[in-house]
């Protein structure tokens, strides 16, 4: 009976997440629910390591990942003093002076075989357009600071409009580290000594703590940040820079004073040598300035940062410092970097928790039954290369286009040779409108046309199809598009009330106060 139940013992999969903040918990939070047997889960995380972030901001497939994990959205905002998201506001990017919103959701309704922004270029040619945000419906409510969960399914005279998150990322953490242990993972916790690698295959075999004890594991998931503690430090996988391209290596981040109304979409706003980001929670705004070194010293970005605040500080600035880029390898023997372990990309377009997620889900469909495959291993890291290359195109457009030659760093940005991913992307849609897309972008048609068109880049022609419209149905096809997205928005709440809701009275109480 012993042998037996040392048998079945043996048989069981030991995998190892190691550091905590979103990235690990997610991860563990994931593992959890989905591997239902024959793995153990373990977290190694150190209380003494601390984090940076005053507020994280997400995009709508947050929502997927919470809901399978079986969260509350209301338990959730309430636990991460979350606000809702509809979309970014860019302010001085194209030129000073100039803004627009990329609203999650669509972007006005095609007609046939065309998208609509090919309606829309020619009827502003022909001065029948209003601005592209009149058009989505997510534009709208955002500037009217407007929300409301959906509660019919969208339809031709209902468009749809996706939401996510701000929140703050530790308490993120925290709320998946409850879900995550009550499912059976184990936290431990200490500072990692030693990776102890395996003399035959090279796999990592277990890591020491300080306390002298080890954690053996078959998978191990590098959650470790920068560091990179397993994937770079124990098994030496090189580090490919993008700072040509994308040349911001510094941040400095700090928390302010809450400020009404709490606007329910994330504002980023173009500075001299970077940018500067605002995200609302309930309880404070999170705020940081991302820039690069060589244009603006640390002094003049702690003062820049603090003078564009909308409330008071509360708190001194605190700094990264950073290289763009990714891993050489994401998964390599038995090891599998997620989150900044496996790269940083600025979280210009909020995509840093949406790359753990997509990482997460890539692990648990090529999760191997004994040692890792090839074949598999070389998969995944295909799809995680162009996951990341088609991300970090997007935010080079932002750099990369528009007029602003105010200073050096932005002269030195629109001069910058681009990757031929992008170049072609921007130079199809110039000729005529028309978008290269394919399964593995992250960001939608309708994204792609916003930021492209935001940021100035205007195609000099239109579909030819899209000729077969009068000008007066083409004026009232706008017209309608407008009034519908328009009349969608207007209907909705405001968003402060309806975080008050989602608060005790004695709560709400004390905030009116």
């Amino acid at each position: 009976m012993t042998g037996r139940r040392d048998e079945e013992h043996s048989s069981v999969r030991r995998l190892v997440v190691v550091g905590g903040g979103s990235a690990g918990w997610m991860a563990a939070a994931a593992f959890a629910r989905f591997i239902e047997s024959g793995w153990s889960i373990d977290l190694i995380e150190s209380d003494a390591i601390g984090t940076v972030g005053v507020g994280e901001a997400t995009i709508p497939q947050i929502r997927l990942f919470n809901a399978a994990l079986g969260l509350d959205e209301d338990e959730f905002l309430r636990a991460t003093k979350g606000t809702i998201k509809l979309g970014i506001q860019f302010v001085d990017w194209w030129k000073q002076g100039h803004s627009y919103v990329h609203g999650f959701g669509q972007v006005g309704r095609g007609l046939g075989l065309l998208g609509f922004h090919h309606y829309w270029l020619r009827a502003q040619a022909l001065g029948l357009a209003e601005p592209l945000g009149s058009y989505c419906p997510n534009v709208i409510a955002a500037l009217r600071n407007r929300f409301e969960r959906e509660t019919q399914p969208p339809g031709p005279t209902r468009p749809y409009m996706p939401h996510a998150y701000h929140f703050d990322a530790g308490l993120y953490a925290a709320h998946l580290r409850r879900h995550a242990e009550a499912r059976g993972v184990r936290r431990h916790e200490g500072r990692i000594l030693k990776v102890e690698l395996d003399g035959e295959s090279g796999d990592i075999a277990a890591v020491k703590l300080e306390s002298g004890s080890g954690i053996a594991g078959d998978l191990f998931v590098d959650c470790s940040g920068f560091a990179g503690l397993l994937i770079g430090q124990a098994l030496g996988v090189g580090y490919l820079d993008w700072s040509h391209w994308l040349p911001c290596n510094r941040a400095l981040a700090v928390p302010s004073e809450r400020t009404d109304p709490v606007t329910p979409y994330t504002r980023s706003t173009a500075r001299g040598a970077g940018w500067q980001w605002r995200i609302p929670l309930q309880h404070r705004t999170g705020n940081g300035l991302v820039y690069c070194a060589d244009h603006l010293s640390d002094d003049e970005a702690a003062f820049q940062l603090l003078t564009g605040l909308d409330g008071q500080a509360l708190a001194e600035p605190r700094q990264l410092q950073f290289t763009t880029g990714r891993r050489e390898a994401f998964w390599h023997r038995n090891c599998i970097a997620v989150g900044l372990a496996s790269g940083f990309l600025e979280p210009l377009e909020s995509t840093s928790i949406h790359m753990v997620q997509s990482a997460i889900e890539r692990i648990l469909q090529f999760l191997p039954a004994g040692r890792p495959k090839p074949a598999s291993v070389a998969e995944y890291n295909r799809l995680t290369v162009l996951e990341m290359e088609r991300i970090r195109d997007f935010i080079i457009l932002h750099y990369k286009a528009g007029a602003r030659d105010d200073s050096a760093f932005w002269r030195t940005c629109a001069d910058m040779p681009v990757p031929e991913t992008l170049s072609a992307k921007m130079a199809l849609f110039r000729e005529v409108g028309r978008l290269s897309h394919d399964s593995h972008d992250l960001f939608t048609e309708a994204g792609w046309v916003q930021v492209l068109l935001g940021q100035g880049i205007t195609p000099v022609a239109w579909h030819p199809l899209a000729e077969q419209l009068s000008e007066t149905d083409l004026a009232q096809f706008l017209a309608m598009q407008a009034r519908l997205c328009a009349e969608r928005a207007t209907r909705m709440g405001q968003h402060d009330d309806f975080l008050a809701r989602l608060l005790p009275a004695d709560t709400r109480a004390e905030m009116r106060a």
